[in-house]
């Protein structure tokens, strides 16, 4: 993996908990989607309260537990890359808010191989 530094794009999918695709998580569908296309990295954040078109709110609190709490899928790459993954997403999502952000990446440095292509110790891949 090459480093990346300088302008990015910042993709953010909210989504529900609950939320699925061919009776798999949404969130998860979306994770495998951006692995597939190549993009630097994406991660899963579950919220612990929050609402959203529906007007409903969702929240952990012991006396109104739900189980649809939100998710949201956050992923930084460059513009083109994050612009050409969005087709990507309009094949799974129905309900969802994508937001799309200019930012900046300080520091981004994936894992490198030894010189077998084996991982470095104690970097182990799933």
């Amino acid at each position: 993996m090459t480093s990346l530094t300088g302008r990015a794009l910042r993709l953010t999918v909210y989504v529900g908990e609950n939320d699925t695709w061919h009776h798999k998580p949404l969130y998860s569908e979306i994770v495998h989607r951006a692995h597939a296309a190549g993009l630097a990295g994406a991660s899963v954040f579950r919220g612990i309260e929050g609402f959203g078109a529906t007007s409903c709110v969702h929240t952990c609190r012991l006396l109104s537990l739900s189980e649809d709490l939100p998710a949201v899928v956050v992923a930084v790459d460059a513009e083109e890359r994050i612009r050409a993954f969005l087709p990507l997403l309009d094949e799974v999502i129905g309900e969802a808010l994508v937001t799309l952000e200019n930012c900046e990446i300080v520091r981004y440095g994936g894992r490198t191989a030894g010189p077998d292509g084996t991982e470095p110790e104690g970097k182990k891949s799933l």
